[in-house]
């Protein structure tokens, strides 16, 4: 076909590509015949036992050459091509790409996408709430570097360097002097005092065995535009895991929470829209999967319109006087249902899902502060 973009089958057909640019716009139009989102692209080409980050598709889609083999097949097989069909997809690339590097004409050097490595893994697991992240965990998810930052290891944009060790003797040093006795009696005393501290502690936790909830320096009710969405009780602020590709929203220190950064879109009648805008997948909406059907769904960030998703919110005070506000999905199949910190409710990167509101909203309570 040379005008483009329709196959056997409806499928756009690659064989009338001349250059990179017509050979891009056939995969752009492959990707809207496949009705697919580019999360759900991932998760269909990880089911087909290939690696396809949706960070990397938008990637390839934006540049001007035609991409690798390996992207381009895992790409292609995800859109749902017929296996005859691929192989022309294939054709195509390689006489393009050729064409490109020893013709001189408009395929293009082949390379890796804007931004990716030559080959991507699939994404790092994710350390256990309140546990900091080991270095290969951070190699593959930057958005865990400053918890490897703040154990010494290097982060995105830091040079390594030497891990801190602790001051010692030097090899000659002799033995220190003794510890007083009485000095030995305080530090007993003084550890009891602190054992007796820990327990009572440990006693006032709530009925779930959750740290006791600090209380918030401020509150904010929400409003339409920019806004840093605050977890009251822990003060952590909602956020992903950069380098992540579920869309997974955690809670975490407010100070660098960007990722995405978040507003409210009005829809009127007391329904709102939490809108997202990552810095590497653009813009989306947060939601419930699969229509809220799944209890403990999680809460998660994607492109917007998807209809299977609850992607509309009312935000309801809580309390009298107000205490914070509760995220309730607008329509989700599970009834009675709040947006919660699941989990550790005080621990930075505890995840937060959909789960039955609570009479007391712990761990339900939200401030949307002004950014």
């Amino acid at each position: 076909m040379t005008d483009g973009h329709a196959g056997a089958g409806g499928a756009p057909d690659p064989r009338g590509a001349t250059d990179a640019a017509s050979f891009l716009a056939r995969l752009h139009a492959l990707k809207d015949w496949s009705g697919l989102t580019y999360r759900e692209l991932s998760a269909r080409a990880e089911a087909l036992g290939d690696v396809l980050p949706r960070s990397t598709v938008a990637n390839m889609l934006a540049r001007s050459t035609v991409p690798r083999e390996e992207l381009l097949t895992s790409f292609v097989r995800a859109c749902g091509v017929a296996p005859g069909a691929l192989e022309d997809w294939q054709s195509v690339r390689k006489e393009l790409a050729v064409r490109g590097v020893y013709g001189g004409g408009g395929g293009g050097p082949e390379g890796p996408a804007d931004g990716e490595p030559e080959s991507e893994g699939p994404e790092a697991e994710e350390p256990r709430a309140g546990e900091p992240a080991t270095g290969d965990q951070a190699a593959g998810n930057p958005g865990t570097a400053w918890a490897v930052a703040a154990a010494g290891a290097p982060g995105p944009g830091r040079g390594p360097g030497p891990e801190p060790s602790p001051p010692g003797p030097g090899p000659d040093a002799g033995p220190g002097p003794r510890i007083p006795r009485t000095l030995v009696t305080v530090v007993a005393v003084t550890g009891l005092v602190l054992a007796t501290v820990s327990l009572v502690a440990a006693l006032v936790r709530d009925e779930d065995g959750d740290r006791p909830e600090t209380v918030a320096t401020a509150l904010t009710a929400p409003a339409a535009g920019d806004v840093r969405i605050r977890v009251i009780g822990s003060d952590l602020c909602l956020n992903e895991r950069r380098g992540g590709r579920s869309g997974q929203i955690h809670q975490r220190e407010c100070e660098g929470a960007d990722v995405p950064r978040y507003s409210l879109k009005d829809l009127g009648s007391g329904e709102w829209r939490i809108v997202s805008d990552h810095p590497d997948y653009g813009p989306g909406c947060s939601g419930i999967p699969s229509g809220g059907r799944i209890p403990d769904a999680a809460f998660e960030d994607s492109e917007c319109g998807d209809p299977s998703r609850v992607e509309t919110f009312r935000l309801e005070p809580f309390g009298t006087p107000v205490t914070g506000y509760r995220i309730v999905p607008r329509g989700s199949a599970t009834v009675n249902s709040c947006v919660t910190v699941v989990g550790d409710r005080a621990a930075a990167w505890a995840k937060l899902a959909q789960a039955p509101c609570r009479t007391d909203a712990r761990g339900q309570l939200f401030s949307f502060d002004r950014r």
